[in-house]
C-alpha cells in the first residue's frame, strides 16, 4: 500500500482549515490535493481530535498485526495437516515432507523447515551414495521367493551370485525396502543354565526324529515323520501319512540305514511310536542306541527341534495342502531345496549337502559347539 505524504496530525489541521471558513477549492490549491482526496479525508477523519487519530491509528495496525498472525497460524495448521499420518522421524522423510509441503502450499524453505524442526542444511542435501538398483532388485527378488529368509541368509545367496555388500549395507536395503519378517508368535523356553551339547565328530553318527503334524484343507489331519543327521543338518526324510505307527518308522529307518548306512545313536522323545516294541527290537537287532529324552525337555532334542520349526515356518505355513500326494510333493521338494540351496547358519552358508560332499571327499570340518544357554542370543539351534 503506497504510503500517503500526510500525517494523521496534517490531514485533521487540514479538515480544521475547513471547519474554520476555509473554502474547499482554496484549501486543496493550497496543500496540493484533489477534491476527492479532500472529501475521503473528510469522510475517515472527520470530527476526530490528533488524539483519536492516532489512537485509531494504532487500532488499525494491531488489527491488521492480528489478521496476518490468524493467517499464518492457519496455514501453518494447514501445512502439518498435510503430513498428518506419516512418520517425519529420519532425515529423509523431514525433507520429503519439507518438499511436500512446498509444492502443496507455496511456504518457502525456510517457513517449511521451521514448521517440521528441521535444519535448512539438512533440507538441502543431496545423498551421493550409489542408488543399487541392482542390488535391490535382486534382493527384493529373492525375498520374493524366500520369504521367511532374513537378511543375513539372503546375503547367503546374493554372494552365490556375486553380490557382496557388507552386512550394514544390507540390513539398510533390507529395511529401506520393507522386507522384514513378521515373527510370529514365539514359544516358552526353559530357564536356567544348561550344560553346552557338542555336535557329532562326522555324518552318520547321530541322527534325531520327531514328529510335525498339520492338516489339508478339508480339515484331515496328517503327520510328518522328520530325520535329519546332526553333523550335517540334512534331512534323511520327510514321511507324511496320516498314521505313522512304531513298525511304520522301524520301515522308514531301515530305507535309511540301507542309503546312509547305520548311525551309532538315535535320539527322539518319549512319544509311543518310538517306545514301541517294534522300535525297541529292529534298535537292539541292528545294535543301534536309542536315546530318549527327558519328559517334557524338548530342549534336549534341539537339533531337530529347530528344523521342525524351520519346516513349519518355511514351508507348512506357507502351503495349503489339497490332498496327502500334494503334501508329499510339496515336502519333497522343500526337502530337496533345504539340503542342496537353502544356506545354513551354522555351517557357514553352506549347505547340508555341501558339508556331506566335503566330508566324504576327506575334508575335515571343525568341531562345532553349541554355547551355553546363559548367553540368551547364542540358545537358538538355527537351520
Amino acid at each position: 500500500m503506497k504510503r500517503s505524504r500526510f500525517t494523521e496530525e496534517q490531514i485533521i489541521g487540514v479538515l480544521k482549515e475547513q471547519e474554520a471558513g476555509l473554502k474547499v477549492a482554496d484549501l486543496c490549491r493550497k496543500h496540493g490535493i484533489s477534491d476527492a482526496t479532500f472529501y475521503k479525508w473528510k469522510t475517515r477523519y472527520g470530527g476526530l481530535e490528533v488524539s483519536e487519530a492516532r489512537r485509531l491509528k494504532g487500532l488499525e495496525d494491531e488489527n491488521s498485526r492480528l489478521k496476518r498472525l490468524l493467517a499464518d497460524a492457519m496455514l501453518d495448521n494447514a501445512a502439518l495437516k498435510e503430513i498428518v499420518g506419516k512418520k517425519v522421524v529420519t532425515p529423509v522423510a523431514k525433507r520429503q515432507a519439507v518438499q511436500h509441503i512446498r509444492d502443496a502450499l507455496g511456504l518457502s524453505e525456510r517457513r517449511a523447515c521451521a514448521l517440521i524442526g528441521v535444519g535448512r542444511r539438512v533440507a538441502r542435501y543431496v545423498s551421493t551414495r550409489a542408488d543399487d538398483a541392482i542390488l535391490r532388485q535382486r534382493l527384493k527378488d529373492l525375498a520374493g521367493e524366500r520369504r521367511r529368509f532374513g537378511y543375513r541368509r539372503l546375503g547367503y545367496l546374493l554372494a552365490r551370485e556375486g553380490l557382496t555388500p557388507n552386512h550394514k549395507k544390507l540390513f539398510r536395503l533390507y529395511q529401506e525396502e520393507g522386507l522384514k519378517v513378521r515373527h510370529r508368535g514365539g514359544r516358552k523356553r526353559a530357564l536356567g543354565t544348561r550344560s553346552p551339547m557338542t555336535i557329532p565328530q562326522e555324518p552318520g553318527q547321530r541322527w534325531s526324529l520327531d514328529f510335525v503334524s498339520d492338516a489339508l484343507i478339508c480339515g484331515r489331519r496328517f503327520r510328518i515323520l522328520a530325520v535329519i543327521d546332526d553333523f550335517s543338518r540334512e534331512d534323511l526324510a520327510l514321511v507324511a501319512d496320516t498314521s505313522l505307527s512304531g513298525g511304520r518308522v522301524v520301515r522308514e529307518l531301515e530305507v535309511l540305514v540301507e542309503r546312509y548306512g547305520k548311525p551309532h545313536m538315535i535320539i527322539s522323545d518319549n512319544g509311543t511310536e518310538f517306545t514301541s516294541h517294534a522300535v525297541l527290537k529292529w534298535s537292539e537287532e541292528r545294535q543301534i542306541e536309542w536315546h530318549y529324552i527327558a519328559p517334557g525337555k524338548p530342549q534336549q532334542n534341539g537339533f531337530v527341534e529347530s528344523f521342525n520349526g524351520r519346516l513349519r515356518d518355511e514351508c507348512l505355513n506357507e502351503t495349503l495342502f489339497t490332498s496327502l500326494a500334494h503334501a508329499r510333493r510339496v515336502l519333497a521338494d522343500w526337502q530337496k531345496d533345504y539340503n542342496t540351496v537353502r544356506p545354513h547358519s551354522k555351517l557357514g552358508g553352506r549347505t547340508p549337502a555341501q558339508v556331506a560332499a566335503q566330508w566324504s571327499r576327506g575334508h575335515a570340518l571343525e568341531t562345532i559347539v553349541i554355547p551355553s544357554a546363559t548367553h540368551h542370543k547364542n540358545t537358538e539351534l538355527s537351520f
